[in-house]
């Protein structure tokens, strides 16, 4: 089978399984997951779906996210809008009718403003994710060579790829910024396009001469949810005969000349103070803010809401070439696959557990590690607590070397684990700082392992898990009676 047929087949395969074409309202995905819009909730099959080879767990937010693993979500998910489009389509109204109630439901438990406001900042940067990886590691391969002498001829190509989108990521964060908040996204983008545009280094503003980039990432948002309120607002008072030429002017004018004469400005003092109290953090309280940040970032991968940390890593980036706190937060996968293996040793008999850890601790090695929360130390509790732990002291490590001078940074965001290394670089050599790197995984590795082992399990909790459930279920089948082994027994969160 060749590796269409088999993302399609995987596409095939899902999609009966959270209520067919015309069950979904949306498609969309990140890094890991498949993101669906469901009409109605309940038309889903959960335990078929998290059954699938190929499904590494579910994870229930706004949309209904399906954890595929890196690669593979990109590849399934044209098949599965392509499956979605071909279906015969029906007006599903009175489906609509019967999932309303419920999808009222979940949205009243999740919608409170703050995480509304981190969803629709994640929703904006996520797509952006695989130009900043990509370019990122151009970046690094470029600065290799570059150290080494070779190639000098293909270094300033190198440079040119890996510089220009981040030259001009500005206008990509103001387009998704309109079309995520409901405006023309073309013109969120044109107004965000100021902020690079060279001419501004002939304004002044403030008292002080402007800098193409100013503001930054920050700015371009700023800029952009600008000028949706003025195209709205435009779009309400503006004659439909004149709409055309003026609600577009209207909006590039009113929130252009806005972007000019202060939100670059406010926005390049907000993107300085970040970075400058992002190294004040790190020199001074290296070891304690790496503890922190390492321990608490795995509970926010859990809720999916880390990826509301792009825009201060991005910023960084923009300013010092790479951001001290992405390898900080690695960490916390780090905890996570020490706290599995532990995990592993603990429960020698239970087979379907440990296959499943087995199955995703290649994934946990490269910074994926929704397989291993869903389907190993959430379920478990006490292992999920063990691995913040071991994230904790990962944290601290690295931030310990930022106290004493060493910087440890990322080019790129996105990736960790293993998959972090290329993109590693910092403010002394690459062999420190990726030996620095290392010995933070490798403390969380231990101190994940160690927590986990020791005090991840209390006598209950071994007694409910560590046996060997498929030769009691057999025996109970051979018996003709119904298994009473308990269903919490495997974890099922997630099937990897």
């Amino acid at each position: 089978m060749s590796n269409d047929d088999k993302n399609r087949a995987i596409a095939a395969a899902i999609l009966p399984l959270v209520g067919g074409a015309e069950n979904i309202s949306s498609v969309a995905h990140c890094m890991t997951r498949l993101r669906l819009g469901l009409r109605d909730r309940s038309l889903v099959r959960d335990e078929a779906l998290k059954a699938l080879p190929s499904v590494m767990g579910v994870v229930e937010d706004d949309t209904y996210q399906i954890v595929l693993g890196p690669g593979t979500v990109a590849r399934v998910t044209p098949e599965f809008e392509a499956l979605v489009a071909e279906a015969p389509q029906h007006t599903a109204e009175d489906l609509a009718d019967r999932g309303a109630a419920l999808k009222a439901a979940q949205k009243q438990k999740n919608a409170t403003p703050f995480k509304l406001f981190l969803r629709r900042i994640a929703n904006i940067f996520v797509p952006l994710i695989p130009a900043l990886i990509g370019c990122g590691i151009i970046a690094g391969l470029n600065g290799l060579l570059i150290n080494l002498g070779w190639l000098p001829g293909v270094t300033p190509a190198l440079a040119a790829m890996a510089s220009g989108f981040m030259a001009l990521i500005a206008v990509f964060v103001g387009y998704n910024t309109a079309k995520e908040f409901g405006g023309t996204a073309i013109l969120g983008g044109a107004v965000a396009a100021i902020i690079v545009f060279p001419g501004v280094a002939k304004i002044e503003a403030f008292g002080q001469t402007l800098s193409p980039g100013q503001g930054g990432v920050l700015g371009a948002l700023g800029a952009a949810v600008l000028a949706v309120y003025v195209e709205k607002w435009c779009r309400r008072w503006v004659p439909e005969a004149l709409d055309v030429l003026v609600t577009p002017t209207l909006t590039v004018l009113v929130s252009g000349l806005v972007t000019i004469f202060g939100l670059m400005f406010v926005a390049g003092e907000i993107s300085t103070a970040i970075g400058e109290f992002a190294d004040w953090l790190l020199a001074n309280a290296g070891a304690g803010a790496g503890f922190l940040l390492g321990g608490l970032f795995l509970p926010l991968v859990m809720l999916g809401l880390h990826q509301a940390l792009i825009p201060i890593h991005t910023t960084l980036i923009e300013q010092q070439g790479y951001t001290v706190l992405l390898p900080i937060l690695a960490m916390a996968g780090a905890g996570q696959v020490g706290a599995a293996m532990a995990v592993y040793l603990k429960l020698p008999r239970n087979g379907s557990l440990r296959r499943t850890i087995k199955s995703a601790l290649p994934a946990g090695f490269l910074g994926v590690g929704e397989p291993l929360i869903y389907g190993v130390s959430l379920p478990l509790g006490r292992p999920f607590v063990t691995a913040c732990v071991g994230g904790a002291f990962g944290g601290g490590f690295i931030g310990l070397f930022s106290m004493l001078g060493d910087s440890v940074g990322s080019t790129a965001i996105g990736p960790s684990g293993w998959a972090l290394f290329p993109l590693l670089d910092g403010n002394k050599g690459l062999g420190e700082t990726i030996a620095i790197y290392a010995g933070g995984l490798l403390v969380g590795y231990a101190v994940g392992f160690v927590a986990t082992y020791f005090w991840g399990f209390s006598r209950e909790l071994l007694e409910e898990f560590d046996v060997d459930t498929e030769t009691a279920a057999e025996l109970t089948v051979a018996a003709g009676t119904p298994t009473t082994t308990p269903t919490t027994t495997t974890p099922e969160p997630a099937k990897v």
